[in-house]
């Protein structure tokens, strides 16, 4: 009797531990069911934002130098001096181009001088020229009636020929001299642009934002002595995720936090949306402007850009940590008979923080998966928990 109580004993705790194994191995084990909430599409009002990380930039910014090489002479201006459009920044040394003008101003001196001999010999030759013309006309005349003889006729003749070659002569000196001195004064003037060319001045209104050169330094044409920058023209460079960035248009409000005050945030606008965006980080990049400046503001200083997109009304909407992806298409996991089923919907708008909205593939009420305990795969067992509303 007592053996049969034992063995019976035995195989009702066997039972009782083989029972708990199976109740722990199904609802806390690897067999139980993943535990989910659940969330609903609901209707909704999206006011969709995005997040970019940027630096300030310069949109008009100088790069001064001269326009051939030489020395740099002087550079009358420094870093952070706000300077104006046709000021004096820098000097390159001249050498001797003030001699080499100064040349070719007398040049030009004499050459005038030249002309107005050559115009006046033309004047002479024309009065030789007339009186000879009007003295072989009178011999004609005396010839007909048979006063002078023909010897003297052709001796009138040839003086009026010659007085008349002369002027034709006199004629293409003066033209001649005259393209002398406007080949002169073209080189008198080139010589003065060139010595222009080495007073370094401001081509626009702006504030000095380096020195790349100092006074004695031998610099080549083009190369940079100053950088400047017009303050107005300050704005952020920041870069959105690609899949985000469909609905970012100018004009649209941003707002604005600095790496050095984040304490202050700033108000700005969409000034350009660049057409060549970054393959290798899928990233958009979106130029915005300050609404007002601050007075201290630094180039290359981080910023945190927040764009406020155009909200919509009355749209389906579910958790973001809703949407999933699974064999590359974009969907939601949904509980069907305790069972994880993967639905592919149309995704529109995850600008919202929180919020997706959905433009296909589900219908106002439809449940959801927000999160889960485990990774869901097709035909999981799953228990829900609670119930999450976008």
């Amino acid at each position: 009797m007592k053996r049969w109580m034992k063995v019976a004993f035995l195989v009702a705790s066997l039972g009782a531990f083989l029972t708990a194994f199976v109740w722990l191995l199904t609802t806390h084990g690897p067999l139980a069911p993943v535990d989910v909430e659940v969330g609903r599409v609901a209707r909704t009002d999206l006011s969709p934002v995005v997040f970019g990380i940027g630096t300030v930039e310069a949109r008009q910014a100088y790069a001064v130098g001269p326009i051939a090489p030489g020395r740099l002479l002087r550079v009358l201006v420094d870093q952070g001096e706000a300077v104006k459009a046709g000021q004096l920044l820098a000097e390159m040394d001249p050498i001797d181009m003030d001699r080499r003008v100064q040349a070719a101003q007398s040049n030009g001196a004499r050459s005038r001088q030249t002309v107005q001999m050559a115009n006046a010999q033309v004047a002479e030759a024309a009065s030789r020229a007339k009186l000879a013309a009007a003295n072989h006309s009178r011999d004609q005349r005396l010839y007909d009636q048979s006063v002078i003889s023909r010897l003297a006729l052709d001796v009138s003749s040839a003086e009026a020929e010659r007085a008349a070659a002369a002027l034709s002569a006199a004629r293409a000196n003066a033209r001649g001299v005259s393209a002398d001195i406007d080949r002169v004064e073209a080189e008198t003037q080139g010589l003065g642009n060139l010595r222009d060319s080495l007073r370094i001045v401001s081509p626009a209104d702006g504030v000095v934002v380096s020195r790349e050169v100092e006074p004695g330094t031998t610099v080549v044409a083009g190369q940079p002595v100053l950088r400047l920058v017009a303050p107005q023209s300050l704005w952020v460079r920041a870069r959105i995720d690609q899949s985000r960035a469909r609905d970012v248009r100018t004009g649209q409000v941003a707002g604005i936090v600095l790496r050095s005050a984040p304490e202050t945030p700033l108000v700005g606008r969409v000034a350009r949306v660049e057409l060549q965006s970054d393959p290798v980080t899928e990233e958009r990049v979106v130029n915005v402007s300050f609404d007002a400046p601050p007075p201290n503001l630094f180039l290359g200083e981080l910023a945190e850009v927040t764009l406020h997109l155009e909200g919509v009304k009355g749209v389906l909407a579910v958790p973001s940590a809703a949407i999933a992806h699974e064999d590359g298409k974009v969907g939601v996991w949904q509980v069907v008979q305790g069972r994880a089923q993967f639905r592919p919907v149309t995704v529109g708008s995850q600008g919202q923080p929180g919020v997706a909205q959905v433009r296909g593939g589900l219908a106002e009420g439809d449940g959801v998966i927000v999160h889960s305990s485990a990774q869901l795969r097709r035909g999981s067992r799953v228990r829900a928990r609670a119930v999450v509303q976008p």
